[in-house]
């Protein structure tokens, strides 16, 4: 049987992200037909997105290393190392690393919000243009590709 794909640690895209962090796409929506992504976020405490909602993929994170605060609307919960989130279409969310360190393994269905990624962050394995940062700016526009909406700030 032929495997429809596979992927090795060294073939996997990382890009920097917010707060010196890194999200690194794990299977892109290339690589599943367009049914899934699947990424894993290495940040660190602090780190947090604005509040946003997402118009075209259901989002699911887990929490393999470390602690979060998550909002789901109004309302906050902590997430602890193990933890699971579903976050349908349409809900607004948002979360923040409180732990030194979070690994955090994010699934979307459909897949392609890896463009969002690969719009605002940076490749790692190309020269860092100097002052290089991830704008309020930028991140909307990546965020508007995918029909992402930011609602606020980060909470």
């Amino acid at each position: 049987m032929t495997m429809p794909y596979l992927a090795q640690r060294d073939q996997h895209q990382s890009l920097e992200w917010l707060h010196g962090g890194l999200f690194t796409v794990l299977l892109d929506s290339r690589a599943t037909q367009g049914q899934l992504t699947v990424g894993l976020f290495d940040v660190p405490r602090g780190e947090a997105p604005p509040f946003h909602l997402h118009t075209r993929e259901d989002e699911v994170f887990f929490l393999l290393k470390g602690e979060a605060l998550v909002w789901v609307g109004d309302e906050c919960h902590e997430l602890a190392e193990g933890g699971i989130v579903y976050l349908p279409r349409n809900i607004p969310h948002s979360y923040r690393v409180t732990s030194d360190r979070a690994d955090l393994l994010l699934i979307t269905t459909p897949g392609g919000i890896e463009e969002m990624f690969r719009h605002a962050g940076r490749d790692i394995t190309t020269p860092r243009p100097d002052g290089f940062e991830i704008t309020a700016d930028r991140l909307t526009e990546a965020a508007a590709l995918r029909g992402n909406v930011i609602l606020g700030p980060p909470r």
